[in-house]
């Protein structure tokens, strides 16, 4: 009973927290499977930050062979895990993991935990990325970053679903958000300079979720995020 209310308290936090003036847009990353039993509730905790931040569903690849292919999973979500590990001092990778804006990292369903750093993550200053829809992709507009960084391109289906068959989650049903389907670096900008240009996209990509983010070299500290809705201008 305790955890449920703790659970719901976090929830209350995550939505009062939408409607502070000068909130930063922040950048939740969770690396999750299909294959994965404890990650189910981490996919439905990243469904409702949705609306408190830009989130990226990384499937990572590691859990492949345990009964269950998922069909979303990639080596490059698990080779940027295996990185953020690194990072973290981590002795390996797990799942499920929420890394909030490059800076913070833990399990991906304690909502608790979530809230915290949202609120840290959304008081940091945070450089401009603007972003317009073109006929190929879209146009990507950045001035004066505080350090040198390169800038990331992640494309993502709004929503998606499975019907497990095998493995830890056989005959679940699985909800999902933002699931990336391509994630590149596109470009490296120097400390306060400027970046623009025009960035092709991958057929399709016009009813996907698309991501732009600033992050420093070596996967550290984001220091800018935006995002264009599926369909959006």
């Amino acid at each position: 009973m305790l955890r449920h209310l703790l659970v719901a308290a976090a929830c209350v936090m995550l939505s009062s927290g939408a409607a502070i003036p000068g909130r930063q847009p922040v950048l939740v990353e969770l690396f999750t499977s299909e294959g994965c039993s404890s990650c189910p509730p981490a996919d439905r905790l990243l469904q409702q930050l949705d609306s408190q931040a830009v989130v990226l569903s990384e499937h990572v690849a590691y859990w492949d062979h345990l009964g269950w292919k998922d069909r979303f999973s990639s080596h490059v979500f698990t080779a940027r895990q295996e990185a953020y590990a690194r990072q973290f001092g981590l002795d390996s990778p797990y799942t499920p993991q929420m890394v909030v804006d490059g800076a913070a990292q833990f399990v991906g369903g304690d909502a608790r935990l979530a809230a915290g750093e949202l609120g840290k993550a959304a008081g940091r200053p945070k450089t401009e990325i603007h972003l317009t829809r073109t006929g190929a992709g879209i146009r990507v507009e950045i001035h004066g970053p505080p350090k040198d960084a390169d800038i990331w391109l992640a494309v993502a289906d709004d929503k998606a679903a499975s019907q497990v068959a095998g493995g830890e989650n056989k005959g679940r049903d699985l909800l999902h958000v933002a699931v990336v389907r391509s994630l590149r670096k596109i470009a490296s900008i120097r400390r306060g300079g400027t970046f623009a240009g025009d960035v092709e996209l991958p057929a399709g990509a016009a009813a996907q979720r698309v991501v732009v983010f600033l992050q420093e070299p070596g996967q550290a500290r984001v220091l800018g995020v935006a995002m264009l809705s599926a369909g959006g201008e």
